[in-house]
């Protein structure tokens, strides 16, 4: 007779009880011994299902070229933006005295600082809009948008009349346009290091990725540089008249280049993948409110957050305060000091991308706890240095405080991007980077000068970096080694197919 079939029919069916053995004594006490398992291949198959092995289809593979030429759009537009607020830095005092009323000169600086502070107020606000907007209609459209906005009002601030030709509205315009940098600038350094670490194969991330603070240093040094040769070649009245207005004019070619290359590139590989999958398609997405995205990664943007600090507070500190440092409040020539900072950053520029390489070895937690400490302790040391005013003395205070800010500017944009699942990332990383960066980046050489002049202590800047870095040790014990390894939400990210089909062939083994 043919079984029977598992249908209404045999709801009915009734089963007999079968005894239950009970155990003797002797097999009561008795050590437990584990059950056989019944149906490996059952479990296996589960198991299987839960954490399927990876395909050769699953593996992104980026070609170096395509890389290079990723890395090489980003950093271009990093060092542009940080071309902007280097000139803006390195010409504080000639700008205090071109849009604000004569009198005091400490009261000038103080107020083209401030300006200066205004538009890291207001990066959040572009944080919070482009870096959704980055999730969902994708990486490289909204960065050709930043790199828009940050040229024109770069130029539209070399073209303002100044305080003595239409008065109030001097301020009012410069103000204006600052906070549009700003605006911009807050989807630009979330989408170029995710840009970049997107493209970049997982055991090279470290090394690409330090070609986004390449440019940014490039972008300083170059700012630097024309500041430099201007005040030597022209007089101070010269200067206050016209001079001051030639690197933001130099701003709108630079541009026009930088969102050339950023159009000519294809959208991200992890991005494209996610696409690809359907659930995620642009057409289909909705940027996710901003309560929802900082509820789901509160913990890792606060993390983000406190590491920004301890980075920013470090980086504008050498890099953007202290050229007013050595000339306003030490008395330095304005000349001796732009050079010295370029020399150091010639020497960062040197070894950025070899610090960068070593980070995909050792990992990025010791080197960014190597920066931390060093800041800890050689920050007063430094400080002591520079105030002793001979040439050597104050080249090697800096250059001690540039080789601590190394760690951070070779590995922190290989770092932020990895801490977040790519279908937040831009939003997550932007978000939370330029919080931190309105909060403590910005505010820095507002900051210390306030400390500097309400105390009188010309080793605030050195407390206030210490502060920073015990921020920075806290924060890098708590991260996760994130090295050679895929990127959150991601599938792995080789250079070649023979690598792809090693990885494939290592999970069989």
């Amino acid at each position: 007779m043919p079984g029977p079939r598992w249908g209404k029919r045999n709801r009915s069916v009734q089963w007999k009880e079968l005894p239950v053995p009970v155990p003797t004594d002797s097999e009561a006490s008795a050590p437990a011994v584990a059950a056989p398992v019944r149906h490996p291949r059952l479990l296996r198959a589960v198991k299987r299902r839960k954490n399927p092995p990876l395909r050769r289809s699953d593996i992104t593979v980026t070609e170096e070229r395509a890389v290079r030429k990723a890395v090489k759009a980003a950093a271009l537009g990093n060092a542009m933006e940080w071309f902007d607020f280097g000139i803006y830095s390195y010409l504080a005092v000639t700008i205090g005295k071109v849009f604000f009323p004569s009198g005091n000169d400490t009261a000038q600086v103080l107020s083209s600082l401030a300006t200066f502070a205004v538009a890291f107020l207001v990066r959040p606000l572009g944080g919070l809009y482009f870096g959704p907007l980055g999730d969902r209609i994708g990486r490289k459209k909204v960065l050709s948008l930043t790199m828009i906005m940050m040229a024109s009002s770069t130029l539209a601030i070399g073209l303002i009349p100044g305080y003595a030709t239409i008065g109030f509205w001097a301020p009012a315009l410069l103000i204006l346009f600052r906070m549009l940098q700003g605006f911009s600038t807050g989807g630009e350094y979330g989408g170029a290091s995710t840009f970049i670490a997107e493209y970049s194969p997982d055991k090279r991330r470290g090394f690409f990725g330090s070609f986004l603070e390449f440019g940014t240093l490039i972008g300083y040094t170059a700012a630097a540089g024309m500041v430099t040769v201007l005040t030597v070649a022209l007089s101070d009245a010269s200067m206050e008249s016209w001079g001051w207005r030639i690197p933001f004019l130099a701003a709108a070619p630079v541009g026009l280049i930088g969102l050339y290359l950023r159009l000519k590139l294809d959208e991200t590989p992890a991005f494209r993948k996610l696409e690809e999958e359907g659930a995620t398609a642009a057409e289909e997405r909705q940027t996710p409110p901003f309560w929802q995205v900082f509820r789901s990664q509160w913990p890792v943007m606060v993390l983000c957050i406190a590491l920004v600090a301890a980075y920013n507070i470090t980086d504008y500190m050498l890099l953007s305060y202290m050229p007013t440092y050595l000339s306003d409040t030490l008395g330095y020539s304005a000349t001796s000091a732009l050079v010295s900072i370029i020399v150091v950053m010639l020497v960062l520029m040197a070894a950025i991308t070899f610090v960068g390489r070593l980070s995909d070895r050792i990992g990025r937690k010791p080197l960014l706890m190597a920066g931390s400490v060093g800041f800890l302790v050689l920050a007063v040391p430094s400080f002591l240095l520079i105030k002793q005013g001979s040439p050597a003395a104050v080249f090697t205070g800096l250059l001690l405080l540039g080789l601590c800010l190394l760690p951070y500017v070779s590995v922190m944009s290989a770092s932020l991007p990895a801490l977040f699942p790519t279908d937040v990332r831009y939003g997550s990383l932007s978000i939370a980077f330029n919080i931190s960066v309105s909060l403590f980046g910005g505010t820095t050489p507002l900051v210390i000068e306030s400390l500097v002049s309400g105390t009188g202590d010309d080793l605030m800047p050195a407390y206030y970096t210490m502060a920073a870095a015990v921020v920075g040790i806290i924060a890098t014990a708590a991260m996760k080694e994130t090295a050679r390894l895929p990127l959150e939400g991601s599938p792995p990210a080789v250079a070649t197919k023979e690598e792809a089909i090693e990885l494939v062939a290592a999970q069989r083994s």
